[in-house]
């Protein structure tokens, strides 16, 4: 394959997004794929991961990575397949997962420490399960409930964003830990799809009822664990139905990342004080060094029919920007996926 006459359409970011991100925020940049060095190679991106961390990641704020820069094309993790090599750790045809950014090709050290490319096995499992269980969202749930939320069995574990990437495994995870597990969700389709598919024991539906009410209907006992992925109002009402000892997962606030005002708080609080309970940030890149041990975990769930994963993808890289926006909007419906070419 001769490089040169290669195009690379890259989606870069243009301006600091304020409240949600427009279409002139990104700026799509063409240009061809240079030659490879000695110890390099070239990436064809099939798949890229949409993430709500993305939106933070463009804000010019001290966070647990470094914003991205205007100019730079956006950060994102992704599925490829190695199309030319001039490195003996990958050779034409493995597929690797890695950081890959908004582009439709990769070129670099192969052993580039901001790409962090690891091989995957299309044979094992679908491309697109290595960005939602086998990937990152499911390294976040599976650490996180594991190390922060530390269920055992009988107790009560509240999972928000239940059918999004990570909160559908972490209730998947809980239920073999032989948890209740009760989902909050936004419409009955996912509801339903939370319940009948994944085998929480309830889901509720914020958008057509109480969560207040929802928590005492489904968690009579109160809430041992909650893991947190929304923020906001919804976290605060959990917050009034812990128990003693009760442990939260600060995941992520994606009812906030979108704010013009100051991010809101929790002004229950203090019940974390009278319920001697715990509330812990989360960041999935502190277990980078046991990722292998979470893969196989979740991998024998996956293999044996325990656990299911569930993709939402969008075609095209041309629609990036809108795709993206999915996420703070409540579209998407599983793991976001934007599928960028075929293998």
């Amino acid at each position: 394959m001769t490089t040169q006459v290669l195009e690379n359409l890259q989606f870069r970011l243009a301006a600091r997004p304020v409240g949600m991100v427009k279409d002139s925020d990104w700026q799509q940049v063409v240009e061809p794929v240079r030659a490879l060095a000695d110890g390099e190679i070239l990436v064809k991106v099939l798949y890229l991961s949409l993430d709500p961390a993305m939106r933070g990641w463009m804000n010019d704020a001290k966070s647990y990575i470094r914003p991205v820069a205007i100019g730079e094309v956006m950060r994102a993790g992704g599925i490829g397949v190695v199309v030319e090599s001039r490195s003996a750790k990958f050779a034409v045809g493995d597929h690797l997962s890695g950081g890959t950014g908004v582009q439709q090709y990769w070129v670099g050290a192969a052993d580039d420490k901001s790409a962090s490319f690891i091989k995957v096995d299309p044979a094992l499992a679908p491309l697109t399960t290595y960005m939602n269980t086998l990937g990152m969202p499911g390294m976040t749930a599976y650490f996180g409930l594991l190390e922060s939320g530390q269920p055992k069995a009988g107790e009560t574990v509240v999972v928000s964003g239940a059918a999004g990437a990570v909160g559908q495994t972490v209730g998947q995870v809980a239920k073999q830990l032989g948890c209740r597990v009760v989902g909050i969700a936004g419409g009955k389709e996912k509801c339903d799809f939370v319940v009948k598919e994944l085998g929480f024991d309830a889901c509720i539906d914020y958008k057509q009822g109480s969560v207040r009410d929802g928590l005492k209907e489904y968690c009579p006992q109160g809430v041992d664990v909650y893991f947190d992925n929304v923020g906001g109002e919804i976290l605060d009402t959990v917050l009034t139905r812990i128990n003693l000892r009760a442990r939260i997962v600060i995941c992520g606030a994606i009812s906030q990342y979108n704010n013009t005002t100051p991010v809101k708080g929790p002004a229950n609080y203090l019940s974390l004080l009278v319920n001697r309970a715990r509330m812990e940030g989360i960041v999935v890149f502190d277990y980078a060094d046991r990722y292998h041990l979470g893969v196989a975990a979740l991998g024998k769930w996956l293999q044996s029919g325990a656990i299911k994963s569930k993709e939402d993808i969008v075609q095209g890289i041309e629609n990036f920007p809108a795709a993206l926006n999915m996420l703070f909007e409540g579209k998407n419906f599983g793991k976001l996926v934007l599928q960028v070419a075929r293998a």
